[in-house]
This record gives C-alpha cells, structure tokens and sequence, in this order.
C-alpha cells in the first residue's frame, strides 16, 4: 500500500471514529437530565437519595441519644435539644423560602409567609432565653385596626421582636404587628429590604394612618431612639413621649390606643457609657459601651438571658373621640400623659414581680 493511499484510509478512519464519539455524546446529553443552566444533573441511585432525605432526622436521632446519654451520666441537660430543632426548623423553612417561584408582598413590601418563617428561631429566644411572660394579650383585638404603644429600651430593638412574637404565641387569634422604625435604620445596607419585607415600615405619621386605614396593629415607639439609648443609671425611666404625635394617629384613624410595659429588656445590654465622637464618626446615634461591647469583640453583640415579663394594658378608647379632636392639644397631651402613667406603672408592678435580673 502506497503512503498516499495508508493516509487516506487512517484519515477516513479517523473521521469515522470522530463521528461516532459525536453520535455517543449527543446520546449519552439527550439521556442526561441538566438544570436550568444547561449543566448535567447527576442522577443519584434511589437507595442514595432516600439516604440523603432521611440524613437529618437520622443525625437528630443520634443526637437526641447522646443528649439521653450525657443527661443521664451529668444529671442536666447537656444538648439543648429544643434549639437544635428550632434551628433545624429554621433552616429547611429558609430553604423553602429560596426555592419559592411566587409570593406576595404589600404595598409596603411585608411578605407574612418570609416573616413566619424566622418564628422557631424566636419561639425559641421567647420561651427558653428570655423566658418571657406576658399578661394582657386579650386586650389585643382579635381583629380590625390597633396602635401598641410600648417603652423602648436594650441598644437594639429586640423588644419589638418580643412583643411581635408573643402575639403568635399567647394571643388566641395570631397576628401580626407592623412596627414603626426610626427612618435611620432604612439606610443602612441590605437591612432595609430585611425591615420591609418583615413588615416594618418608616416611623412617619403617614404611614401609620395608611396601615392602621388598612385594620392593621401598628406598633410604635414614642421613645425611638432615645429609649434605645439609655444610659444603665436611667433604666426604666420612661423618656418623653414627644407631643403625641401618635395620640392623633390614632384619633383620626378611630383606632384604639392599647399600652404595653416591658420589662427585661433594659439588661440585655447594660449600657454603662455613650461614645458619642466614635458614633458621630460612623452616623449612629450612640455608640454604646457595656460590660461585652466593644470588649468581647462580636461576642459582645450577644445579648444578655435576663429575665422577661410583657404586659399589654386595657385599651385607652380614642376610638370614641371625634377626628376633629385630634387637633386639640390639651385633649392629646391628656391622653399622652395617660398612656405614659400606665406604661411607668406597669414597669413598676412587673419589676416587683421578677425576683431578679435573671430569674
């Protein structure tokens, strides 16, 4: 065989062989399921993928036998195992939320099913870290329009995450509470769209008439800020509640004033100095220093387990005024001074209830 003729038929081979690994490919790309970005799925065996769905419950049950096991040889309880499903809980409710292909959000941007998805983690931190208790609830209605006027204290504003989740736990008709923020907090980074999509909205007369016109409870902090900031020496003192800009609100609104005393809140930051240049330095209004922060570093971030009591007084029926009375200043200065009284009253009595800080 001649070398033209040896080249021709080794490149004919070639393209042959060239063809049939096209042929293969494309059979074994037509068999192979891909994902939405066109890259092949693997496909576990049945038997691996059962493994792989039953892996978490498999590894809680191992867990809760060592926590047996330890609980039985030290006499406490070792493994908590109520956080652990609450996290686990929490986890695979995020992991739902991400694979969503449709929700709703308001007007407001607040989507209930996103904010009930974070209620094990707080369910948690409500019954077992603070261990709070609340009376009152009742007087929340079951439905239609109410404005909660609560103390502010504790740097951050866990109070309202406390007061907001013991509606879904005590109250027998759960629902939710929309807080009025201070309007700094929407411009930081990524925390506004956290804020709205959890139902917060900005601390402006306006939008607190627009929810409550909607049957909405409207949570809100005549303190703001300045409640937050409260040095250790002043806990527990309310500060002033401004002129009552949310009497009227709630006048023109037809909406029921219903207070709620907080007590707990003020030691889970105990805040012993302010520095005032370092918070001027990055926009904050305060910097605070407590006996963690800035010390411990991001461990000092973790608040104290103080001991909580939430108490939700009787309505104060601004309901029944006239809207033209919103402009009456005595009347709404009256009327601010009673929610005040009550709130420091109830401060009072709950203080001498808890037998201390942390029990």
């Amino acid at each position: 065989m001649s070398v033209a003729t040896r080249a021709t038929t080794e490149r004919r081979e070639r393209e042959r062989l060239e063809s049939l690994y096209r042929d293969v490919a494309l059979e074994i790309r037509s068999r192979t399921p891909v994902d939405r970005q066109g890259r092949p799925r693997i496909e576990l065996p049945a038997s691996v993928r059962s493994l792989r769905k039953q892996a978490p419950m498999l590894a809680l049950e191992a867990v809760g036998r060592l926590a047996s096991t330890l609980r039985q040889a030290t006499g406490r309880e070792v493994i908590d195992l109520a956080a652990m499903m609450a996290v686990v809980q929490f986890l695979y409710q995020q992991a739902e939320m991400v694979r969503r292909n449709d929700f709703e959000v308001d007007e407001f941007g607040f989507d209930p099913e996103y904010t009930e998805s974070f209620l094990p983690v707080f369910r948690w931190i409500y019954h077992n870290y603070w261990r709070v208790e609340t009376t009152g609830v009742a007087n929340v209605p079951p439905g239609g329009r109410a404005l909660l006027v609560a103390n502010h204290a504790g740097v951050l504003p866990w109070d309202g995450a406390m007061i907001k989740t013991s509606l879904f736990e005590e109250h027998p008709q759960p629902r939710h509470a929309r807080a009025l923020v201070a309007s700094f907090f929407f411009g930081l980074p990524g925390l506004s769209w956290f804020l709205r999509r959890t139902g917060q909205t900005v601390g402006h007369p306006d939008d607190a008439h627009r929810l409550l016109e909607r049957d909405e409870l409207v949570l809100v902090f005549p303190e703001g800020v300045k409640g937050t900031g409260k040095g250790w020496s002043n806990r527990y003192r309310l500060r002033r509640f401004g002129r009552g800009g949310y009497v009227q609100t709630a006048i023109r609104a037809g909406a029921p004033i219903i207070p709620i005393s907080v007590v707990g809140s003020e030691e889970i930051y105990p805040m012993i100095a302010d520095l005032g240049p370092i918070a001027e330095l990055f926009g904050l209004p305060y910097f605070p220093v407590t006996p963690t922060f800035p010390l411990l570093g991001p461990l000092g971030m973790v608040p104290l387990p103080s001991k909580w009591r939430i108490q939700f007084h009787e309505p104060v029926r601004t309901d029944l005024c006239e809207p033209g009375d919103a402009e009456d200043q005595r009347m709404v200065m009256t009327l601010n001074d009673h929610v005040m009284e009550t709130i420091q009253g109830g401060i009072v009595e709950n203080l001498k209830l808890r037998k201390g800080v942390f029990f």
